[in-house]
């Protein structure tokens, strides 16, 4: 869960040289967001975008405070005028809290390694993964990250021979392709 406050901010005013007098902006009361990355957020926004979340196509301003409305789990209403005021700082905490792990466990490699080569990654193609294994749909809440890790478990513990026949090419190529993916995701170089 990350937290992020969002300040009040006062009445303003303006010149409208069309009109030629001043125009008044209300007031906005600032609030704090709670947010959380998980499966759910991701279909939410999928379902808003009818595109992959987890696609390499970088995403507009509109789209990324898109995925923090959809990410909002704060239990009261919130303004929707509050997600225009958020600060590039905030969406910089958004993407860290977006690429932590929320897990100790790790693979011996960089990334989650899930999915075949080429495969579009999108939250019905997770919902599969959790049905298939067995996984309970409150996990839907959870770190999308951990839920991820918790997924490539149950593939190695469910078919354990299977990572010992990829090669190490192959576990490269995989692994730096998810790597490649968040860093264009998160909108990062390394």
């Amino acid at each position: 869960m990350l937290k992020i406050v969002i300040p009040d901010q006062p009445k303003e005013q303006f010149w409208d040289e069309v009109n030629e007098c001043f125009v008044y902006k209300d007031a906005v009361k600032g609030c704090e967001l709670i947010l959380e990355h998980s499966l759910l957020s991701v279909s939410k926004w999928e379902s808003i975008w009818c595109k992959p979340f987890l696609s390499e196509d970088e995403k507009t301003v509109a789209e990324v405070l898109s995925y923090v409305e959809c990410m909002t789990v704060s239990p009261s209403r919130v303004d929707p005028e509050i997600y225009k005021r958020i600060s590039q700082s905030e969406i910089d905490k958004v993407n860290e809290y977006i690429k932590h792990p929320a897990t100790a466990t790790t693979f011996g490699g960089n990334g989650h390694g899930i999915g075949h080569s080429g495969e579009i990654v999108t939250s019905e193609l997770v919902y599969y993964w959790m049905v298939a294994l067995q996984i309970p749909f409150e996990c839907q809440k959870w770190h999308f990250n951990r839920l991820l890790t918790l997924v490539k478990i149950c593939e190695i513990k469910n078919n354990p021979d299977s990572q010992k026949k990829r090669s190490a090419a192959q576990m490269r190529r995989d692994y730096d392709k998810l790597n490649d993916l968040r860093r264009k995701q998160l909108h990062t170089k390394g």
